[in-house]
């Protein structure tokens, strides 16, 4: 049968058409998805390992490298991880029904609930954690002059824990993996997490990412384009 081509997913024309890396990426960008229903086939272990050794070549802020992975194969540890988050999702309803809010209660269950626990069928889990901010700038300059608190240096620990977790998840894509992240996890159910992992306290919980052999091969949602992104200074 004879499919309409996605414009989305045409090759690069022109020069970029000529730079095969660029084409690749470009490619590899476009055509990743989020995926939340895998093949019943276990992820291995050295699978991951390459994966996490391509998200530690992410930029990070001062060369601080803020991040850590915890990479959870056992599928009853990662079905205990989705009870215990549908549990808090229930726990909230409950409190939303209390207020009067019913329509809302069951609004969180019947849509957010399953959005929120979509990792449960994979066979891994990574759990994308950000640890504390140290480098040579911070130490030398910044405390000593109290350049800010440490509330910024935790986001400063997120935001660069964020783009390692972005270059996992498209290697993950190249190697013909599928990931979903989601935050679902670290908004109910966080410290029941921390335990169930033995989650130190000095780390923060960012996502949790749900990996896998892809069992579906989703449209790609619609994109805004890029001149409503885009605001150009000359």
């Amino acid at each position: 049968m004879h499919q309409t081509p996605n414009p989305d997913l045409a090759p690069a024309s022109g020069r970029d058409a000529g730079d095969s890396s660029y084409a690749v990426f470009r490619r590899l960008v476009r055509e990743r998805r989020s995926i939340r229903k895998f093949l019943d086939k276990p992820v291995d272990e050295s699978e991951i390992r390459e994966l996490v050794d391509c998200a530690r070549f992410a930029p990070s802020d001062t060369n601080s490298q803020p991040w850590e992975f915890v990479a959870v194969l056992d599928r009853e540890k990662i079905g205990r991880i989705e009870r215990m988050t549908w549990d808090a999702l229930r726990r909230r309803a409950a409190e939303a029904e209390a207020r009067g809010k019913e329509r809302e209660a069951r609004l969180l269950l019947k849509s957010f609930g399953p959005y929120a626990t979509a990792f449960g069928g994979a066979p891994a889990l990574l759990v994308c954690l950000a640890t504390p901010y140290h480098s040579k700038f911070r130490e030398k300059i910044f405390d000593p002059i109290g350049f800010a608190d440490e509330s910024v240096w935790r986001e400063e620990s997120v935001k660069s824990s964020c783009l390692a977790a972005m270059v996992l998840m498209l290697a993950a894509h190249a190697r013909g993996l599928a990931c979903c992240p989601m935050t679902g996890p670290v908004l109910l159910a966080e410290e029941e997490l921390r335990t169930e992992l033995g989650i130190d306290a000095s780390r923060q919980v960012n996502m949790v990412i749900a990996l896998g052999y892809p069992a579906v091969h989703p449209e790609p949602a619609p994109r805004k384009e890029v001149d409503e992104i885009l605001t150009v200074v000359r």
